[in-house]
């Protein structure tokens, strides 16, 4: 068996575009076939480049390959340009790829990719979801009042976990200190989410790597009573040293990992113990063996994983095959239930009951990608429009 086409989808997701303004789906065929679906996380270029940068790894790399080398396969992507180091463009390039080739392997072998990973020990994933508007709750960002709401909302639909944000802006120029009214939003928005749900959902502080060490202890301080279940990338991803600092000031655990590419950068986590909880996203990280080995030292370091979303259902597939396997999971992110677009997107959705994930057992990914739906929503042509995240471009006055 051997690798015959790999074709890209650029997806624009539809309003309200929950997961990002768009996915990046890669389309893997071998010449017996069979057909193979990964999610490219990759926000540095615009996803038409992208679309062109898997081409040239594929014209390089892919075609005529066997689909079961994996990590053959990777390695030889992994040392393009004579580079054997982290670049999150090309390992998100590798990671859907990667993917796409597991997915085939449990296609041809008739078993889930759980199966292949060592089985699983979980039948059901606990899941958390981060706090979007919704009609009549629009100011979830800061409102207190419409936070609130909303997470009384999730946890009656069945979750046990909310992630929010209310930490202030992140720009190029982090990091640095939380502004007096940064801290009392933060403050009054955990409380006020705090006192709407009590103890029926943990509550998921997060931010993006905008403090100082110093001014994500003083966020610290200020939310530690309130018992959040963690304090997400508190500091630059870059600098584990520094999230160290944090992590040694709060009672609070620290997570972070949706930044960070390849097992390198998780060892670092465990080498200056910088987070107890790990977030790899599969679609940049390296894949679904990477996650494996990442875990793997997560679980030797005595850390948690909790695997990282927000993209589409294929990637929420892989996530949701590695976690299953995995004795140090803590819980995996979904955008919501899965439902609406992202369920659209697939022949069959993600099976979602009252906050948790049941496990599909169905070969491969457990996932078909609806390839009408995906071609009836194009990203337009051209990359001059935004990307899939970003950050504001200049400092804090």
């Amino acid at each position: 068996m051997k690798i015959s086409d790999v074709t890209t989808f650029v997806i624009k997701n539809p309003p309200p575009a929950f997961g990002g303004k768009y996915f990046i789906v890669v389309k893997v065929t071998t010449d017996t076939g069979i057909v193979g679906y990964g999610e490219i996380y990759a926000a540095t270029f615009g996803p038409h480049t992208i679309k062109a940068m898997v081409d040239d790894v594929a014209a390089r790399w892919v075609f005529d390959q066997d689909p079961s080398q994996i990590e053959l396969m990777w390695r030889r992507i992994y040392s393009s340009g004579y580079s054997l180091r982290p670049d999150p463009t090309l390992v998100g390039i590798m990671s859907g790829i990667e993917m796409a080739c597991w997915d085939i392997v449990g296609k041809e072998v008739g078993k889930p990719i759980a199966d292949l990973l060592g089985g699983r020990v979980h039948d059901r994933l606990r899941t958390y979801t981060y706090l979007y508007p919704s009609a009549g709750w629009r100011e979830v960002y800061t409102n207190p009042e419409h936070a609130a709401a909303r997470a009384v909302n999730e946890v009656e639909r069945g979750f046990t976990a909310l992630k929010f944000d209310p930490a202030g802006p992140y720009t190029a120029f982090d990091g640095h200190q939380p502004s007096l009214d940064d801290l009392a939003l933060s403050t009054q928005m955990i409380s006020a989410i705090k006192g709407a749900v009590g103890t029926k959902a943990d509550l998921l502080f997060g931010t993006h790597g905008q403090f100082t060490a110093s001014g994500a202890i003083r966020m610290a301080k200020a939310i530690e009573p309130y018992g959040p279940l963690w304090f997400e990338e508190p500091t630059a991803p870059d600098q584990p040293e520094e999230m160290a600092k944090v992590a040694r000031q709060t009672t609070i655990p620290i997570a972070t990992g949706e930044r960070l590419t390849t097992i390198s950068e998780f060892a670092a986590l465990a080498r200056h113990g910088a987070a107890s909880i790990w977030q790899p996203n599969l679609g940049r990280c390296g894949g679904i063996l990477a996650g494996k080995k990442i875990a793997a030292i997560a679980e030797a370091n005595g850390c948690q994983i909790a695997p990282h979303l927000y993209s589409g259902p294929i990637l929420g597939a892989a996530n949701v095959q590695l976690a299953a396997t995995l004795p140090n999971l803590l819980i995996i992110e979904g955008i919501r239930e899965w439902g609406g677009f992202h369920a659209d997107l697939l022949t069959t959705p993600i099976q979602w009951e009252e906050g948790y994930v049941i496990p599909s057992r169905e070969p491969g990914l457990g996932v078909e990608l609806n390839e009408e739906v995906a071609l009836a929503n194009p990203w337009p042509d051209g990359d001059g429009g935004p990307l899939h995240l970003s950050m504001e471009p200049t400092p804090i006055r």
